[in-house]
């Protein structure tokens, strides 16, 4: 579904990406994992056109996306839940969830969506009409997936959902990350720190330092990974 093959992107003359080739195969949840600076949300960045790439091919369903302004690659069915969450703070859940279907004219599979999410997070029902900026840490990050969740994307990219939650929070939100992928065999390509987490929700996993893949290999291969072990889950 999707292939990135050698991307190199810049942020002004420092490279950030250094030849990256990864894939995601269509009903997978594939994470990446590294340090802060590896170059997790810049490759994410660069599939969704927010920092284009210099060189290199992004296929998105065998057609190439790199060129194409960040709003064409929504249009495709590629949606980032950004690092930090990033909601409207002044517009209520419910705007922030009608936001997030801006693109789409299907009124009654729109109104199921709602409905899905709503279940999902059942908060965000009693939520409703808060202001977003009122939520707590966790129930924006819980807008934030459900936001993009209502642009039905064929691949959903997550940049660090469980940055700065309480640990039951966090618990909560990688189960529904692995109930949308059963769910709705939604595509998932997943950047997170807590490595242990993402490794035991994903099919696969890619392990980045300095901008580069080092590693690739199943799950479960990589929670055996001695280096793996000792470099991140702190084994």
């Amino acid at each position: 579904m999707l292939e990135l093959r050698d991307i190199h992107t810049y942020y002004g003359n420092i490279r950030a990406l250094k030849g990256v080739t990864l894939e995601v195969a269509r009903g997978e949840i594939v994470t990446l994992i590294g340090a802060n600076g590896a170059g997790k949300s810049t490759t994410l960045m660069s599939i969704c056109g927010i920092v284009p790439s210099r060189s290199g091919e992004i296929r998105f369903e065998g057609e190439p996306v790199q060129h194409l302004p960040p709003n064409r690659i929504v249009a495709k069915g590629i949606c980032q839940v950004p690092e930090g969450r990033r909601i409207f703070p002044f517009l209520s859940v419910q705007e922030n969830l009608d936001l997030g279907a801006f693109l789409r004219s299907d009124t009654a599979r729109i109104k199921q969506d709602l409905e899905y999410v709503l279940d999902l997070f059942p908060i965000l029902a009693q939520r409703r009409h808060q202001p977003g900026g009122t939520l707590s840490g966790g129930e924006q990050q819980m807008l934030a997936i459900s936001r993009a969740l209502m642009a039905r994307p064929r691949l959903l990219l997550l940049d660090e959902p469980s940055l700065g939650l309480a640990p039951l929070v966090v618990k909560r939100i990688f189960e529904i990350i692995f109930k949308i992928n059963m769910e709705n065999n939604t595509t998932i390509l997943l950047v997170e720190q807590n490595a242990n987490q993402a490794l035991r929700v994903a099919h696969r996993g890619y392990v980045m330092e300095n901008g580069r893949i080092t590693l690739s290999a199943s799950s479960e291969a990589l929670l055996a990974d001695e280096g793996v072990r000792k470099a991140y889950l702190g084994i």
